[in-house]
């Protein structure tokens, strides 16, 4: 009993672990595989929003500490335009009483006229700074993604839109097939067992157009490319497959051909995950041996 318990279990644990498996497709991996076109373009895409969102970040980053620098020098300056103003007063006030010779008076005198002479020098610097400043931010400040340049990212996506729309609208349009999706999926199958790969796949590809058994049709396409040993674009049709009919009779063999095509790729840890969840589910079956064989060799 404990035995049967730790099966079920075991098969819980793996089964609930599948979606994730699937690597196939997932733009948010350091390396995706198993990409459609549009997946593509959405992934370069991404890379142009990410690359303009650190530029701007970098960008922000910059101006703020030049206007800090900035408000810190005209801090810097009002405080030294105060103080020459105290000292142009006292300098008023000594002038009146120099007339009485005081060394003293003539003393204090020409010390604060060196001192507002000093800070006439000092507040010149400080405006030249300042205005270098300014100039270094409002090259910054240029270098922000601008409104045309994110106008134009907006257009590129835009533009892919109307491009698959048409491609798809081209395809419907344009289907050298004129025979009943019944007959084309008998000669689809026919196709597939002659090993005419190619011909299987436009055949597969144009049921699914017409949405005609999508997941069986995903399925097969996936067959195709396994057969073709294109595994990065199998797993992307087996995981479409799976997603869309979870208890179809082929789940065995899309389960043992998705480990194997993820071992392919190099997902060793996935591929074991399904290698296992193939034993723990269908236990007994051609599969499962399958399954149990392979895994020992990676």
């Amino acid at each position: 009993m404990r035995l049967v318990l730790s099966i079920i279990l075991l098969s819980l644990s793996l089964m609930a672990g599948e979606p994730s498996a699937f690597g196939a497709g997932d733009l948010n991996s350091d390396n995706p595989y198993g990409l459609t076109p549009a997946e593509k373009k959405v992934l370069e895409n991404n890379k142009k929003i990410k690359t303009q969102n650190r530029k701007l970040n970098s960008t922000k980053s910059e101006v703020e500490s030049l206007r800090e620098r900035v408000d810190g020098l005209q801090s810097v300056l009002e405080a030294i335009a105060q103080k020459s103003q105290k000292n142009k007063i006292a300098l008023a006030d000594m002038s009146a009483s120099k007339k009485n010779g005081d060394l003293s008076t003539q003393e204090r005198l020409s010390k604060l006229e060196k001192e507002i002479a000093l800070n006439s020098e000092n507040m010149l610097q400080l405006k030249t700074a300042i205005e270098e400043l300014s100039k270094l931010m409002d090259a910054q400040s240029a270098q922000f993604a601008s409104q045309e340049e994110l106008n134009t990212l907006v257009d590129d996506v835009n533009a892919f839109k109307v491009l698959v729309a048409g491609e798809l609208k081209k395809r419907a349009k344009s289907s050298s097939s004129k025979k009943s999706s019944g007959d084309l999926a008998t000669a689809a199958k026919k196709q597939y067992a002659a090993k005419e790969y190619d011909k299987a796949l436009n055949s597969y590809k144009e049921l699914v157009n017409r949405k005609y058994k999508p997941a069986f049709g995903h399925y097969m396409i996936a067959q195709c490319y396994f057969a073709k040993k294109d595994y990065g674009k199998a797993i992307a049709h087996y995981k479409e497959s799976a997603s869309r009919y979870k208890k179809a009779s082929y789940m065995p063999t899309l389960m043992l051909r998705t480990a194997y095509s993820m071992a392919q790729v190099g997902e060793t840890e996935n591929a074991k995950k399904f290698y296992n969840a193939v034993i723990a589910k269908y236990p007994g079956s051609t599969e499962a041996k399958k399954a149990k064989r392979y895994l020992d060799q990676l």
